[in-house]
């Protein structure tokens, strides 16, 4: 891979994790709220700040533009956030990581990612849908996903969620892709990682049921004629044995 493994310096991730308090060590909570996850590596002067519930991502602050982007906007018409929180926690993430990078610390060990594709709802052709590539097992959170269509590079109609925190430090992500499914268009969503020998392509095309053929059909509407007639002469003598059944004694009773 093009990118130099001796640029891996280390990273730094702080996460404050909040739960259900218990006596037990082994009882798990329903629920953890992950606050002010945050992370900075010296590769490209990379940073992150996101709040997370549940592993879903609730807001990031764009280091950039030095706003709070929200994942569902709704949520930031009912409470807000001061992008200034996540620039400070950020500003002292790289602090720290200097300091550790001054006293020769052990650099970052990478971990090999596991790439999954799968269309977000059931495959129709012509019917417009959605390619999920999950890459998980992220360390560290430094990967380029894109999509291929045909074994070309597709740039439109493409999305990326931010990184995701594992609870053993990994990172997931999901790379999106909106497309409409066709016979004629396969699919591969390509991971490059300092943790790959080589870049990795998930591959995915439409798993359409090939049509029946004629003898085929005429076969199974045989069979179906059969079984209803065979039902309908069986039914019929079950009723005509009812019938004689149920009638009149034909022996005289007591005189």
């Amino acid at each position: 891979m093009p990118l130099s493994r001796a640029l891996i310096l280390g990273v730094l991730a702080l996460t404050t994790m909040l739960s259900p308090c218990g006596g037990q060590d082994d009882i798990e909570a329903d629920h953890v709220a992950a606050y002010g996850i945050n992370m900075y590596q010296y590769y490209e002067s990379r940073g992150q700040y996101t709040h997370e519930f549940d592993g879903d991502e609730e807001f990031y602050v764009d280091l950039d533009k030095k706003e709070t982007i929200w994942r569902i906007p709704e949520f930031g018409q009912l409470t807000s956030f001061d992008p200034q929180g996540g620039l400070q926690e950020i500003a002292t993430a790289k602090y720290n990581l200097e300091i550790l990078m001054k006293s020769n610390s052990t650099p970052a060990t990478n971990k090999v990612p596991e790439a999954t594709v799968f269309s977000k709802s059931p495959v129709l052709l012509g019917q417009p849908n959605t390619l999920i590539c999950f890459v998980d097992n992220i360390f560290p959170p430094a990967i380029n996903i894109t999509w291929l269509r045909n074994s070309k590079p597709v740039t439109e109609g493409t999305f990326e969620t931010s990184f995701l925190s594992n609870p053993d430090h990994s990172f997931h992500k999901m790379a999106y892709l909106t497309f409409i499914p066709s016979n004629d268009d396969i699919y591969d969503c390509k991971v490059e990682h300092w943790g790959l020998d080589e870049p990795v392509l998930k591959h995915w095309e439409p798993e359409i049921p090939a049509p029946m053929s004629e003898l085929t059909e005429t076969v199974v509407c045989a069979l179906g004629l059969s079984v209803g007639l065979v039902g309908i002469v069986v039914g019929t003598i079950f009723i005509i044995q009812g019938l004689r059944s149920g009638g009149p004694s034909r022996h005289p009773g007591p005189l």
